[in-house]
């Protein structure tokens, strides 16, 4: 049980901090761009709020499958596929949490407005400087609210993690697909337990997002 707990929040920590990562030069793009394409990709980046998880599951694996184009790609170095590994469940895992950390943080940006950023330049700051410096700073309540959303919802991923992972004991296995082994199981007991314990989590990451909106909503300008 202790390796179920530890993979779901290793599977979780990983996939925050990369979406971070990824999600954050999206999101500027999207609150700054005036470029026609713009809300096609904004679209094409909330789909998984819309598609149900076994279908974004479906299409990851077949993309990691060792038959598919990418994998092909990766064979020469040993690797013939992604699928049912711990690092399949992390791209999994970027494709269905994405909106989850791309839409606090483009609302963030948005909400700092031009004019910190054209005071900033008329003081000399280069376009990294502002960024950096100004606009990361007045949108740090987006970075929160998104980094509790992603943390959360990767813990209470199922449909993907189970069709990527295959909830393999002591590799892939986290707690939402524990509890629907246990339940197969007619275990209802431990079910329970673990169930109870997700309801506390999701309970709190809420009322946490809710402190951070609440604490820090009055910098923006």
């Amino acid at each position: 049980m202790n390796l179920v707990v530890l993979t779901t929040v290793e599977l979780a920590a990983v996939t925050t901090l990369l979406l971070l990562m990824l999600a954050t030069p999206l999101a500027w793009w999207l609150a700054r761009s005036k470029s026609g394409w713009k809300e096609i990709a904004g679209a094409l980046t909330a789909l998984p709020l819309v598609l149900p998880p076994t279908v974004i599951g479906f299409y990851v694996l077949i993309a990691l499958g060792p038959q598919s184009p990418l994998m092909t790609l990766l064979h020469p170095f040993g690797v013939r596929t992604l699928a049912f590994t711990f690092t399949g469940l992390v791209i999994g895992s970027l494709f269905y949490s994405l909106p989850f950390a791309v839409q606090p943080l483009r609302t963030a940006f948005e909400g700092v407005g031009s004019r910190p950023l054209e005071i900033a330049a008329t003081m000399g700051a280069g376009p990294f400087d502002r960024f950096w410096h100004v606009a990361v700073p007045l949108a740090r309540r987006g970075f929160l609210s998104a980094a509790i959303l992603v943390f959360a919802h990767t813990i209470g991923e199922f449909g993907v993690v189970l069709m990527i992972g295959g909830a393999i004991p002591g590799k892939t296995e986290v707690l939402s697909t524990r509890i629907y082994q246990l339940v197969e199981s007619l275990q209802f007991g431990e079910a329970h337990a673990i169930a109870g314990g997700m309801i506390v989590f999701a309970f709190i990451a809420l009322l946490a997002l809710l402190l951070v909106e609440r604490r820090i909503g009055g910098v923006q300008p």
